[in-house]
């Protein structure tokens, strides 16, 4: 006689498939925790020193400039979040350079080469290329094993 038998249910972890906490990610030794962590120092650290206030004592703004000044706020609160969190909050690390570079690549590039860079966006670029600081402190190994080689997590 056939009998049907009900699946039995086991957790991801008991079956062996992987995980998709944070816990299970590979762990870096703490000498690059650490390093990491002067990164989000440095990021979060000067944005709080800079726009902070600005959050807190300002006239009415304009959309772009409120929109800008609230994003970097929020943005700083996350990085100084990765003070606690070096490896999960490593996104926001990889936002960082991803923007500088684009910015960098596509506004600031040209006007050099043409030898206009000058002014507000002079200014600007010397601000941006502090990026190499976040640059040097990313473990780039760990970014293309997690975020490139890895296999993607299940759409269904």
């Amino acid at each position: 006689m056939n009998t049907v038998q009900s699946p039995t249910h086991t957790s991801p972890v008991q079956s062996g498939a992987h995980s998709n906490s944070a816990d299970s990610l590979p762990l870096l030794p703490t000498w690059r925790l650490n390093v990491m962590r002067v990164g989000y120092l440095f990021m979060g650290g000067g944005l709080a020193l800079t726009k902070w206030p600005q959050l807190l004592n300002h006239a009415p703004w304009e959309l772009k400039e409120g929109t800008v000044v609230t994003m970097l706020v929020a943005m700083s609160v996350l990085a100084l979040l990765g003070l606690r969190y070096p490896q999960r909050m490593l996104p926001i690390l990889l936002f960082e350079v991803g923007w500088k570079l684009i910015w960098l690549g596509i506004v600031a590039l040209p006007l050099w080469l043409d030898g206009n860079l000058t002014g507000a966006t002079l200014e600007q670029a010397n601000t941006v290329l502090l990026v190499a600081i976040i640059i040097v402190v990313i473990p780039w190994r760990h970014v293309v094993s997690q975020f490139v080689l890895a296999r993607g997590e299940r759409w269904r």
